[in-house]
């Protein structure tokens, strides 16, 4: 699995929007490879369940996550404001695209990329005699 870092280009350059033009920021994100396929957990503070969109088209993983938090009032001074998330990742043909979960708590994003059959280790038996 690779990270998509596609270069910048200048604004007369520009393709056209693929996207959402608001600011984004890249959410961290901790990859853990576990018997059975990889875990991608991703922090999205501010991001609720319904904020949040997982998909996976051509063997590109997307996270995008959108913020959900709001002020009460007009604040005297603010350092930042909320931003929404946006990552990508490119998946190998080991993760069986089919089968992946996500699940949304406190603001964590967990996805379970399985891996596909093909790429399991096979026990091979040893036949005597």
């Amino acid at each position: 699995m690779s990270e998509n870092n596609a270069p910048v280009k200048a604004p007369n350059e520009m393709a056209p929007a693929t996207r959402d033009t608001a600011q984004t920021m890249e959410p961290p994100v901790d990859i853990f490879e576990i018997n059975d396929g990889l875990v991608v957990v991703a922090d999205l503070p501010g991001v609720d369940k319904d904020g949040v969109n997982v998909r996976v088209d051509d063997g590109l993983l997307t996270i995008e996550g959108k913020s959900a938090a709001s002020t009460h009032g007009e604040p005297l001074f603010s350092e930042y404001g909320s931003l929404n998330f946006y990552r990508q990742f490119r998946l190998g043909e080991e993760v069986d695209q089919d089968k992946i979960k996500a699940d949304m708590k406190f603001g964590v994003l967990t996805i379970q990329l399985p891996k596909a059959e093909s790429a399991k280790p096979k026990r091979i038996e040893v036949k005597v005699g």
